[in-house]
């Protein structure tokens, strides 16, 4: 094997994920372990303890403590709002990292499809020309296509055409059949001449 190939290969079969985690930033790798704490058991237990002791000393259940936030426990709220964005916020700036991994981890793949596509069609090729050498004629009109180099553009649109939807929008949809209920009844309804 070449030199050249096999180090194309190793390079390819590098991690991804390896790779990201090495180049993240300090705020990147503070969420990323932020994240993974906020899925643990552990912090659903502590919050589940703070919130019990808080709601019970708030409600007098515990004495010699006083009440520091009565009923409707408007700090208790505010704490757990504030908790909700922030812990919405560290696990956003993850996903976004893991999004951009999978973005390029696709991306790598359709390259590595369309080589091998070329690389394909290639020893298609040789092997017409190999059994025309020794005198086998074949008609096979799929080897045929085959043996075309496909139009990754031609594709594309066509996906594109039938992803995107030519029906009518679904508020379209539910506000038509309700009109005409309402036209019917207002019909119903005008005195008639």
């Amino acid at each position: 094997m070449p030199k050249n190939h096999h180090r194309r290969s190793s390079q390819i079969i590098q991690s991804f994920e390896a790779r990201a985690l090495k180049k993240r930033s300090p705020s990147v790798k503070i969420a990323d372990t932020l994240t993974s704490y906020f899925g643990s058991l552990g912090f659903l237990l502590t919050n589940l303890i703070i919130f019990t002791a808080w709601i019970l000393i708030n409600n007098g259940k515990i004495p010699g403590i006083p009440i520091f936030d009565p009923y409707p426990h408007v700090l208790l709220i505010t704490a757990v709002s504030l908790e909700a964005i922030i812990l919405a916020t560290v696990v956003l700036i993850s996903q976004n990292r893991q999004s951009q991994i999978s973005t390029l981890r696709d991306e790598l793949q359709l390259q590595v499809e369309l080589v091998t596509e070329r690389e394909i069609t290639k020893i298609l090729k040789l092997l017409n020309e190999l059994l025309k050498e020794r005198g086998i004629k074949l008609t096979d009109r799929e080897l045929e296509e085959m043996l075309e180099v496909i139009d990754t553009s031609y594709i594309e649109r066509r996906l594109k055409d039938q992803l995107e939807t030519k029906t009518t929008p679904i508020t379209k949809k539910i506000t038509e059949p309700i009109a005409k209920v309402g036209e019917k009844m207002g019909k119903s309804l005008t005195p008639k001449k």
